[in-house]
């Protein structure tokens, strides 16, 4: 007796995973994140750059074991060009927000950091072109504007997706976010030396993030593309790294 079709397909395929719901994708995106978020806090350099992209990649199998696709990380091959265009002309508006800045004496305080006192020239451009587009950038957008945004808005649309995204975007900047009183003058003239100073510098931080995920998710939105928000997402922090270093 022939065998049937179904039975050559479950010998052809014997381990096949089952796809799993999209509320466990987020579940297990989540378990991810939090393992990621203390190897990154530990790792730097090399190994960092390695785990961002291990995680970046790890998240998207995630997205496509709950039958996601690129178009829902805002990755799908026609959205490229526009999300393009989104990016260089974010760039071209944080450069010259940073400009102004840096030029008007009442806001060049806000680029001091006593960081940049153990940098040279080459630090700074390490951090610019690599570590800040893979090891921040990617890894980020990729979690929280494409996987996660994506998963959510499926089942609940953009305004969960938003919340969600934009919530979880804000607690991953606790760790990063420990030492930033004693970091930033501006940040410790305002909240002091203290412990509890310590811990309003963080929520400030996890606050600010949360807001500044809602907007990436909008340009995601809007631009239907991950693109801009990385766009804009590279152009705060690198060029925030690049006009810091020249102020010092």
């Amino acid at each position: 007796m022939p065998r049937s079709t179904a039975d050559d397909a479950g010998r052809r395929h014997p381990r096949l995973p089952r796809r799993i719901g999209t509320w466990a994708a987020v579940g297990v995106t989540v378990a991810v994140l939090a393992a990621a978020n203390l190897a990154l806090h530990r790792r730097t350099g090399l190994w960092g750059l390695v785990t961002a992209v291990v995680v970046s990649c790890l998240l998207l199998g995630v997205l496509r074991w709950a039958g996601g696709t690129l178009a829902d990380a805002g990755l799908a091959r026609g959205t490229l060009a526009r999300g393009a265009r989104w990016a260089l002309v974010l760039i071209g508006l944080v450069g010259v927000v940073y400009l102004a800045g840096a030029l008007l004496p009442v806001t060049r305080g806000l680029f001091e950091d006593r960081r940049y006192d153990a940098m040279d020239g080459g630090d700074v451009m390490l951090r610019v072109f690599v570590l800040v587009p893979v090891g921040t950038v990617l890894v980020e957008e990729i979690a929280f504007r494409g996987v996660l945004y994506g998963l959510v808005d499926r089942v609940r649309g953009p305004v969960w997706a938003t919340a969600v995204s934009s919530l979880l975007f804000g607690l991953w900047h606790v760790l990063p976010s420990l030492h930033l009183a004693t970091a930033k003058p501006a940040v410790n003239s305002v909240v002091g030396d203290s412990g509890l100073g310590a811990v309003l510098a963080v929520l400030g931080a996890v606050l600010f993030t949360a807001s500044a995920g809602v907007l990436f998710c909008e340009l995601r939105r809007r631009s239907g593309s991950l693109l801009a928000p990385m766009g804009l997402h590279w152009a705060v922090n690198a060029l925030g790294y690049l006009f810091g270093y020249l102020l010092r």
